[in-house]
């Protein structure tokens, strides 16, 4: 992607993070309609956010390398550990303890995945970032529908 392009290279970045917020809305559709404490705008920020640093760091290495020799040392993957700790900060808040159970554990691991979408999106693996996004969903449903059945018949067993 071309950072230094103007307008033309612009709307192409924020087409990319718009990809990012719409695989965003597979999960927070879910997690939405379960009612849990992080929906569907929260997951379109975090799937965005990610998208959008990640594509914010690597315009900051372009323009130090825009002389031909690079100014500064970088590494990639500092952008990408600097959103995951970020992410799981915001995912411990939706963690609760009450009584004797934890809640909100699945919510976390969404949004530890979401960002990772993002993560995706931003560095042009759209089939990847696709397929995890269907995945997740199908996990969330699938597995979500066989905890009911298994809860339901603890419940007729006790």
């Amino acid at each position: 992607m071309d950072f230094n392009g103007g307008w033309p290279a612009e709307l192409e970045l924020l087409k990319t993070v718009g990809i990012a917020g719409g695989l965003g809305v597979l999960i927070g559709l879910e997690r939405e309609f379960w009612d849990k404490p992080a929906g569907l705008r929260t997951h379109i920020m975090v799937c965005a956010g990610a998208a959008l640093f990640v594509l914010l760091g690597k315009g900051v290495m372009d323009s130090f390398e825009e002389g031909g020799a690079a100014l500064i040392q970088a590494d990639p993957l500092r952008v990408i550990q600097a959103v995951i700790i970020g992410i799981s900060f915001l995912g411990t808040g939706t963690i609760l303890h009450r009584d004797d159970r934890v809640e909100g554990l699945t919510t976390a691991a969404t949004i530890f995945l979401t960002a990772g979408i993002g993560i995706a999106v931003a560095v042009d693996r759209l089939v990847l970032a696709t397929g995890t996004a269907l995945l997740a969903v199908t996990v969330l449903v699938g597995i979500g529908w066989l905890e009911r059945i298994v809860q339901r018949g603890r419940k007729d067993e006790g």
